[in-house]
């Protein structure tokens, strides 16, 4: 079979959860704060030979499912969980409201559909007694929803166990009673269960050690649904927590899928850091492993339980798409609020208040700052290469330092960078640098230019940046100029995980760079784009992709 390099979902794609269908492969990954593009919402992949894979759909495109306005930095949608029961779709997610401290604002939800492209029914509502939820269908017909259990009473180890309860989809509610089922290892965090059935045994994946370095896949099994479950003879199935050097680092979260031939594969998130400090700026990233089943009925990842930066599937990869430049336009003639399915926006799920696509250009209207966590126009995309450049065109007339519109590397309210066009106190307009390089608890701005740099009054400019591994620098130019270098290079691998804003375990998303525009007057300035260009570089400091 063909050697396939991981991860198989790059960039910001974690929590993955994958169900087959026919021949048919999906993954469903977290999405958090980040609100959809063009399609609906919790990102879906398909794929026909778990190599190539193509994003297809985000289930959740309506008000009445989703609304996240006010969920803080790394909140929001939570660890969905995809399956099939042989008639229809079913997506289970949380939506997250609170994170930090003591308690947990978990909501989970249920919603159904009779294809993978929907339509999508409005949610079940379930509990919101813990996150990272799951649903197990049964040979018999019952439907058992387990999800962690969370006890604020024991902060900082408030990770109780795994929770199930029967699910009756009659009436959308639980039924019966609730246990406690499996309390984990030593390792502790438990959280994101997934059930499965073979051979007599209920198998039961889950993650432990939290989602930092220390992140495993622990397996257990039992003859009854109820317990109780004996953990696995190596406890960890697959987890980098013991060697800091192997390429793929944070390998947990896991899900478990047969091939129609009966090969066994594991999917996980896992991250690939970058620099001494060990900064993770792709977030968390979808990646695969062969696994088999031993003669003692327990699974065994080939060559664990460490994961393999490459491995053996039934069809080679298709990487032109990922190296090929992209350029966005923005084509107003399907009803001014299509964006390509790359693009998304934050929490919003009313976008045509930061938005509009009007006469070829993209209009974005000027909200709260940047890093609101309410209402902020920026319209981006993942990060999906360690080096790449970015280039837009913006058209804007601000009249003072309070309107700013430009092109941005963000990761959240506490830590981007941005290069905008603004003004001061008396009009004058100016290319101004901003960052906000990992402040967190304050999020105050630094201002890298000694001075900003004075413009044209009338005219589009031009903004663009190159990164370079850790390595970013900014560029403007008005209108029929040549590019020119403003600011000093600046450390691109401050937009991570692990300086997200958070303390450890906390940061969850991973880096986006596009455009946004700020208006603090409560004006509603309008910026507009003509183009967005994303182009991949390779460069010799890249460990993975060199």
């Amino acid at each position: 079979m063909p050697l396939v390099r991981n991860p198989i979902l790059p960039g910001f794609n974690p929590d993955p959860s994958i169900v087959r269908v026919g021949d048919d492969y999906y993954i469903a990954t977290s999405t958090f704060e980040w609100f959809p593009g063009t399609y609906p919402y919790a990102q879906i992949h398909h794929s026909k030979d778990l190599a190539n894979w193509d994003l297809i759909v985000r289930p959740l495109n309506r008000k009445s499912q989703l609304d996240m306005r006010g969920d803080p930095d790394s909140c929001g949608v939570w660890a969905p969980c995809l399956t099939h029961d042989g008639e229809k779709f079913y997506l289970v997610y949380t939506d997250v409201k609170r994170k930090d401290g003591s308690f947990k604002d978990a909501h989970n939800y249920i919603v159904t559909a009779p294809s993978i492209e929907g339509p999508w029914s409005d949610p079940f509502y379930v509990n919101s007694s813990g996150f990272d939820p799951s649903l197990f269908h049964d040979g018999d017909g019952k439907k058992w929803f387990a999800n962690m259990l969370w006890d604020h009473r024991r902060r900082p180890r408030a990770f109780a166990g795994i929770a199930l309860q029967e699910w009756d989809e009659k009436t959308g509610q639980l039924v019966g009673p609730r246990k406690n089922i499996y309390k984990g290892t030593d390792l502790q965090l438990i959280e994101a269960p997934h059930l499965y059935k073979r051979n007599g045994w209920y198998y039961l994946l889950v993650a432990e050690g939290g989602t930092g370095y220390e992140h495993a896949c622990t397996f257990a099994r039992s003859r009854n649904i109820w317990g109780p479950y004996e953990t696995h003879p190596d406890s960890y199935v697959l987890t980098s927590k013991d060697h800091p050097n192997a390429a793929l680092q944070r390998a947990g979260h896991g899900d478990i899928v047969d091939t129609p031939d009966g090969q066994t594969y594991l999917v996980h998130l896992t991250s690939r850091p970058t620099t001494q400090k060990r900064r993770s700026v792709l977030g968390r990233e979808t990646a695969i492993q062969e696994a088999y089943w031993g003669p003692d009925d327990w699974l065994y990842v080939k060559n664990g339980p460490v994961p393999s930066l490459h491995v053996d599937l039934p069809a080679a990869r298709d990487d032109t798409a990922y190296w090929a430049e992209q350029r966005y336009t923005f084509d107003s003639s399907s009803g001014g609020l299509l964006l390509h399915k790359d693009f998304q926006w934050l929490r919003t799920p009313e976008p045509e208040r930061i938005f509009a696509i009007k006469d070829g250009r993209l209009q974005l209207i000027g909200r709260e700052s940047v890093g609101s966590w309410f209402e902020q126009s920026l319209v981006a995309r993942r990060q999906t290469h360690f080096s790449y450049d970015a280039e837009t065109t913006v058209s804007f007339s601000p009249r003072d330092e309070r309107q700013f519109a430009g092109l941005t590397v963000y990761y959240s309210r506490f830590n981007f960078f941005y290069l905008a066009v603004t003004a001061d106190a008396d009009g004058r307009r100016e290319v101004q640098v901003m960052s906000s390089e990992a402040s967190y608890p304050e999020g105050n701005l630094t201002m890298p230019l000694p001075e900003p740099v004075g413009i044209p009054e009338e005219g589009k400019v031009r903004l663009a940046l190159e990164v370079r591994g850790a390595r970013l620098q900014f560029y403007y130019a008005m209108e029929g100029e040549e590019l020119k270098a403003v600011g000093p290079v600046l450390d691109a691998s401050i937009v991570s995980d692990e300086c997200g804003g958070h303390a450890l375990h906390g940061s969850f998303t991973g880096a986006f760079v596009g455009m946004a525009c700020s208006d603090l007057n409560g004006t509603a300035e309008r910026a507009e784009f003509d183009y967005f260009i994303y182009r991949p570089a390779k460069d010799k400091t890249d460990r993975y992709e060199v």
